[in-house]
């Protein structure tokens, strides 16, 4: 049998970003199927070695290039001509694919380009069309981005495809290992924060993020600062999982010497662990929060409802798909207090929509005082939530069956069908 060969463009597919993740979760569903070969190129991050690898236990059917940023025209036509794949899958801002649109004609002519797209913020960009409309398909992580895709390019092709997370590792601690686990993870947590405000039944508010500046890593250890000088420095404890020092965020221990923070108000988790510790990170605390401007999706606290444990979010792009169905609540939404719209040369316009600390405090005062039959019913509906609507078995088949589709639709090389190449013609 001939498997299909599929190009991906993304992040590396084995680093922990959301990007990474989710392209490695929709690789490993069509590896299962035995019909299918995949080609990487592990971008958006620097590498010890620039050879390919192989993965394990896939061999030739999985092969990784590593590239600085993600690639270029080069890159591109070199393996386009040595590895003829079936189609073009890429994923992340359209932004960091511009030279890639510059050779649509070489590429489309020859095999259809698939878009994973992560565009979550309004107003609806219409500089982005050109780059939506040259793809044979655009796969949409959130209703938000499918109800922008299907504004400002019509008649391409498009399926909402929401993200998930794998199951085998994001779901209440259950065994009786898993809960000694998630018991010395709480433990090792009070206890660091406990020396001079002893308290054991103290919250734990949980952020896993990257430290950049959107994601509000700086403003959260202030704002949270401020709800303690209010409400007491015992009460409660922020755990933040991430590069204290990254060059693309803030410096945290200097943030947190400043405003002197230092007595294990905010404790800093910066190793590196496997899906298992995360999921106990996210078992041991009381609550998740992602209060990012402009965020995407937020993969990081769909994490966190698979683990039961209820989240805190501002209330834009995939966040707000996450914490209410639009009845039920699986933790608390916070509404922007105020949207401004910045841009640059390359994205002339986006709302900027950032929430109040006013908001911020209210509610995390809320949790505090949350009753136990109130947290439980909490996490229950997040479970069940994350079950109905971020299923990752049907992410798996959803991925199976689409990339079969359009496939079949399109086809490849000597079979490409709907795509006509441009010609240049000389005029007398």
């Amino acid at each position: 049998m001939n498997k299909k060969k599929i190009l991906v463009l993304s992040d590396h597919p084995l680093s922990p970003s959301g990007v990474g993740t989710q392209t490695k979760y929709m690789i490993e569903a069509l590896l299962k199927t035995g019909r299918y070969q995949f080609i990487c190129l592990g971008g958006a991050m620097k590498h010890q070695d620039y050879r390919p690898s192989r993965v394990d236990p896939y061999g030739d059917d999985w092969v990784i290039y590593p590239v600085d940023g993600y690639g270029n025209h080069e890159i591109i036509r070199s393996l386009l001509q040595k590895e003829k794949p079936d189609a073009l899958w890429f994923m992340t801002d359209p932004r960091f694919y511009e030279w890639l649109w510059e050779i649509e004609n070489e590429v489309r002519a020859n095999l259809p380009m698939v878009y994973y797209h992560v565009w979550d913020n309004f107003p609806a960009p219409y500089f982005n069309g050109k780059w939506y409309r040259s793809n044979d398909h655009i796969a949409c992580i959130s209703k938000v981005t499918y109800e922008i895709v299907k504004e400002v390019a019509p008649d391409t092709p498009a399926t909402y495809v929401p993200h998930a997370v794998n199951p085998a590792w994001f779901h209440p601690a259950k065994s009786p290992e898993e809960k000694k686990a998630v018991a010395v993870t709480r433990e090792e947590v009070l206890k660091g924060s406990s020396e001079k405000y002893p308290n054991p039944k103290k919250k734990i508010f949980f952020w896993n993020s990257r430290n950049a500046r959107r994601k509000l890593s700086g403003t959260l250890i202030w704002w949270f600062k401020e709800l303690l000088d209010e409400v007491g420095h015992d009460k409660a404890v922020l755990l933040m999982h991430t590069d204290p020092r990254d060059p693309h965020g803030q410096d945290l221990p200097h943030i947190l010497e400043h405003l002197g923070m230092t007595d294990g108000q905010v404790l800093l988790s910066s190793n590196k662990v496997a899906a298992d510790g995360l999921a106990n990170m996210y078992n041991a605390a009381d609550y998740t929060i992602g209060i990012s401007d402009a965020e995407g999706f937020g993969l990081s606290t769909l994490e966190s409802l698979s683990c039961g444990t209820p989240i805190i979010v501002n209330m834009t792009g995939g966040l707000q798909e996450q914490v209410t169905d639009g009845k039920n609540w699986f933790g608390w939404g916070i509404q922007p207090a105020s949207k401004a719209i910045i841009g640059s040369l390359q994205v002339p316009y986006i709302y900027e929509d950032r929430i109040a600390q006013e908001d911020f405090n209210n509610v995390m005062k809320k949790a505090l005082a949350l009753t136990a039959p109130k947290y439980k019913k909490l996490s229950e509906m997040g479970l069940k939530h994350v079950e109905d609507n971020y299923n990752f078995e049907n992410y798996e088949q959803t991925w199976v069956k689409l990339m079969d589709e359009i496939i079949e639709t399109n086809g490849s090389w000597s079979e490409r069908k709907n795509y006509k190449r441009w010609h240049l013609m000389e005029v007398a």
